[in-house]
């Protein structure tokens, strides 16, 4: 016997079956209620709404856990691989050792981009936002491989979620080079996929380029840290697009766009920007009575879905001390993050409100730290997301009950009028 609740509107009762899940909490399935009512629901922002079922990332915000496919993010980011977790994503299980020598094969084997593609960047400003060309370029790839298309084909969409993981790093750099005025260079198969990452972003003609096992460490567990959260608002705009039947390459276009929100995407830039305003450990005070009295927004604090402290921050603090310490970076905003974080844990308005440091209080030192400029920060989010989106967007086209996305409104406008001529309008 299904589980039921009972909701009463007028003197007619409707019945709206409770579902399930294997964790988490359980939800009213609403799906006839308009057709058996005449009512919809109303949740702005989709807050208290599942909009799919799902089997790839459980959150509980509460808890500050964060499982993909049931693994814990901590035990992944410090014994996996991306590549790894990216096979888990995408197919379910950690991969035996022969499948992630075929997979990891398949994914360095698709980081060449064609050779037309490159003129493409330089339709771009100089200055332009990376971002900006990461939108465009990543539209621009169904033109260029239009043999994986057919959403419908299970083997075309397997090629092309492996394109996407692997040209991602590839479209970053280039990206990262063009606003640098740097030459663009081409992947190597023998490096690793972070390795190859830095190596396309920071290596340049005149001297040989150096890898770094501690900053390809560091890359590799900031993409696996970024690369899937539920249903957030690009995931869901990704779901939203491809549940119309859209290509891969437009609905991840759709993704990076949404991505580039600084609600989103850009709170790292925005945590590391609040530092430097705050400028010095001296400042903190003065600043910290400036955010209890509204003047100041506490950025990379908190964050919307927990309400405890994020289980990534742990594991980026932790990839922030060993990236300053590899370099020698003594970088006076880690000393004022440092006390901020001491200040905002100790102190019981912050304690009230669960104002936790979230994983973008220290990636922007890292990623500072690692030689990229703010206006990639976002990017790389993008390039570590992918595999998340492809994944979810993969796992909606295997669910028999897709529709295409329909949400509803409360329509608070003007009722039907008339026509009335220009020269009678009073």
């Amino acid at each position: 016997m299904t589980d039921k609740a009972t909701l009463t509107i007028g003197d007619k009762n409707y019945d709206l079956p409770i579902l399930k899940g294997s964790t988490g909490p359980d939800v009213l399935d609403v799906r006839k209620l308009y057709g058996d009512s005449d009512h919809f629901t109303f949740d702005p922002g989709f807050t208290s709404t599942a909009s799919c079922e799902s089997k790839i990332t459980y959150i509980d915000g509460d808890a500050g856990i964060l499982l993909h496919r049931g693994y814990p993010i901590d035990q992944l980011a410090e014994k996996s691989s991306f590549l790894e977790v990216c096979h888990l994503l995408l197919n379910g299980e950690l991969p035996t050792a022969e499948e992630f020598t075929k997979f990891e094969r398949n994914i360095t084997y698709h980081t060449m981009l064609h050779a037309q593609f490159d003129s493409f960047f330089q339709g771009f400003r100089r200055d332009a936002h990376p971002m900006a060309v990461m939108t465009g370029a990543v539209g621009a790839l169904s033109a260029f491989y239009a043999d994986s298309l057919n959403v419908d084909d299970p083997k075309q969409r397997e090629i092309s979620a492996h394109r996407l993981i692997a040209k991602m790093p590839t479209i970053a750099a280039r990206a990262f080079q063009y606003s640098q005025g740097r030459p663009f260079v081409t992947p190597r198969n023998e490096l690793s996929y972070s390795e190859n990452f830095l190596r396309m972003c920071f290596s340049v003609p005149a001297e040989d380029w150096v890898p770094n096992p501690v900053l390809t460490r560091a890359m590799d567990r900031i993409f696996i840290l970024h690369a899937d959260h539920e249903q957030n608002a690009s995931t869901s705009t990704v779901r939203l697009a491809g549940s119309s039947g859209a290509h891969p390459f437009a609905c991840i276009a759709a993704g990076i766009a949404c991505l580039w929100g600084p609600s989103h995407g850009g709170a790292n830039q925005e945590a590391l920007e609040m530092l430097e305003e705050i400028g010095s450990v001296e400042n903190i005070p003065a600043f910290v009575q400036g955010v209890k009295d509204k003047k100041y927004k506490l950025m990379g604090f908190g964050h919307r879905v927990y309400k405890n402290f994020d289980p990534r921050a742990k594991v980026m603090q932790k990839t922030c001390y060993e990236v300053l310490e590899q370099l020698g970076i003594n970088d006076p905003l880690l000393h004022v993050a440092m006390e901020l974080e001491k200040v905002a844990l100790s102190d019981q308005y912050f304690i009230d409100r669960k104002l936790y440091p979230n994983i973008d209080f220290y990636s922007g030192i890292t990623l500072r730290a690692m030689g990229f400029p703010t206006n990639m920060f976002t990017v790389l989010f993008a390039l570590a997301r992918t595999v998340g989106w492809i994944s979810q967007w993969k796992e909606m086209f295997e669910d028999p009950s897709r529709k295409i996305g329909r949400p509803r409104q409360l329509y608070t406008g003007a009722t039907q009028r008339d026509y009335v001529a220009v020269d009678k309008r009073g």
